[in-house]
């Protein structure tokens, strides 16, 4: 009996990842041929699901948060392929592989993206990767023990941030500079500056930068 078909949409920027993830399938349990569609930038990613016409083409999809951008699409990264998969392939299960490991930023991938799993690189074996296709395969969520414990115990901790202040210092850990931040918020500059004005007022920064920010930020467990 022929083997079932599982169509997967890989992307990463570095192929040897790629080539990784493809020879740890391989030894899946389920009896499953896997069928990879690699993308090593947001460029070529885009133009694949743009266009793919048949709507069910892939059946999973790993995407690595930070890939070199396809701005000319408004395709900054990761993030925006996911939602892009999500709803252009509405049956596509999405993974998130990062190696970001800052609570806020893993926190604002499951609010925004919902994915079917959120592995941090650090994290996961061979095995372990291989036991999270499977219960993702079997329509369970699965995030790996870095995204459980971070997320756990940001929301353990007061809330003082609005999703806006949140979403600014995430950006900040990411390395958005300050003039680019209206790129990617819908606030002014002056704005942005009175709400960092804020955030040091909290962390008690009588003068400092977004360095001292980001450090106060991450010594508070907050990212």
């Amino acid at each position: 009996m022929a083997k079932k078909s599982l169509n997967i949409l890989m992307i990463d920027d570095h192929p040897s990842m790629i080539e990784g993830y493809k020879s740890i399938l391989s030894f899946n349990d389920l009896g499953l041929k896997i069928n990879t569609t690699p993308a090593y930038n947001c460029e070529t990613a885009y133009n694949i699901i743009a266009s793919e016409q048949n709507l069910e083409a892939f059946d999973m999809a790993f995407v690595d948060l930070s890939l070199p951008p396809y701005l000319e699409k408004n395709m900054k990264g990761g993030e925006d392929l996911a939602l892009l998969i999500k709803k252009k392939f509405t049956k596509c299960k999405v993974v998130i592989l990062t190696s970001h490991a800052e609570a806020f930023i893993l926190d604002n991938i499951q609010k925004s993206i919902e994915p079917n799993g959120l592995l941090v690189k650090s994290d996961f074996t061979a095995e372990e990767f291989l036991l999270a296709f499977e219960q993702i395969y079997n329509n369970q969520i699965y995030t790996s023990k870095t995204v459980v414990d971070n997320i756990t115990e940001l929301q353990e901790k007061n809330s003082f941030l609005d999703e806006s202040n949140r979403k600014l210092i995430t950006l900040l850990a990411e390395g958005v500079k300050t003039k680019n931040l209206p790129q990617h918020m819908n606030l002014s500059i002056s704005a942005i500056d009175k709400r960092k004005a804020q955030i040091r007022y909290y962390f008690k920064i009588e003068k400092g930068n977004d360095e001292d920010i980001i450090r106060l930020a991450k010594n508070h467990g907050l990212i």
